[in-house]
């Protein structure tokens, strides 16, 4: 796909370094400004997808932007500009290394783990007697360690965080207080579109003077599970499964054609079509998630889009 970017190696003015994620490309500028491009890379069960999907960065990057905005009264982020619509610019941060996922309702990895007999996850109990899709008492916190591209992150308790000193406990405090209010926020925003946020991971880093401030991605279909709110209740009691705005129905592809991620599987052959499918749903996503009409960035010559819209920003 000519219309996707997969892989970027720009060599900006006063670059340090590059950093590779699943998905975004980091490129330190002069120690204090991050310049962050959103690929069309797809990224599920951990592994990266050999094909883009088009417009995919451009979708996320869109989304947590807007949703940064929307929640930067609450708490603080490391993001200043979006000079092209697959880049955001912002402050030098030291991520911490673990991402806060959050759940309001057991769905995804929850219910898989609830499905095993399992009623702790990450040192939370989970009440008995739940179904797939219902809504948890209140929220829980179901941390998980950063990994590196290539590896799984894993689960991981607040004790355990704590212990073996990935983040102190002033700290983590801050984490967990922001974590609950954006996902607050995250909820009410998304009622306000049909739609019922059901879980989401955050990830926080800190400036150089200390300053504990969300980055990365925020309430995107990557990073969030949403559904209709519209028929939930009854789609609950009827014991259907519920309709989804996330990159959900990519993992269930997956699924039904053995893949998970597991060692020695062949991650299954995605055709144009299939890859054009994807990419319609992601833009459905964008629109709902939103309340907006999608407007297609020019793909002619995305790398060198981006790399001027980035110089011209740099030089300014």
């Amino acid at each position: 796909m000519s219309n996707t970017i997969i892989d970027t190696n720009f060599n900006f003015p006063n670059q340090k370094n590059i950093y590779k994620g699943k998905v975004r490309e980091v490129y330190n500028i002069d120690g204090n400004q991050l310049v962050m491009i959103a690929t069309d890379r797809l990224s599920a069960f951990d592994v990266v997808m050999p094909k883009g999907i088009p417009f995919k960065g451009q979708i996320l990057n869109q989304i947590a932007t807007q949703m940064m905005k929307a929640t930067e009264d609450l708490v603080p982020n490391w993001l200043v500009a979006t000079p092209d619509p697959n880049v955001a610019v912002g402050h030098l941060c030291k991520p911490f290394k673990v991402e806060m996922v959050i759940r309001g309702y057991m769905s995804g990895h929850a219910a898989r783990e609830y499905k095993l007999g399992k009623r702790m996850l990450c040192g939370v109990s989970m009440p008995n007697g739940m179904k797939e899709n219902d809504k948890f008492p209140e929220p829980i916190i179901t941390p998980a360690t950063k990994a590196e591209m290539g590896d799984h992150d894993e689960d991981i308790s607040r004790e355990d965080i704590l212990k073996r000193g990935i983040v102190s406990e002033e700290d983590y405090v801050v984490l967990e207080d922001y974590t609950q209010k954006l996902f607050q926020r995250g909820t009410q925003i998304a009622a306000k579109r049909g739609l019922i946020l059901v879980d989401t991971k955050y990830e926080f880093g800190k400036t150089k003077d200390g300053k504990i401030v969300l980055i990365d991605e925020i309430h995107t279909p990557d990073s969030s599970r949403y559904f209709y709110a519209d028929g939930y209740k009854e789609r609950q009691s009827r014991g259907e499964a519920q309709k989804q705005l996330s990159k959900e129905f990519v993992r269930q592809w997956l699924i039904s054609n053995d893949f998970q991620g597991l060692e020695g599987q062949i991650v299954p052959y995605m055709s144009d079509e299939y890859i054009e499918t994807v990419s319609d749903r992601y833009i459905e996503l964008y629109e709902n998630i939103t309340g907006q009409t999608f407007i297609k960035a020019d793909v002619s010559n995305i790398q060198e889009r981006i790399e001027a819209n980035v110089l011209k920003y740099l030089q300014n």
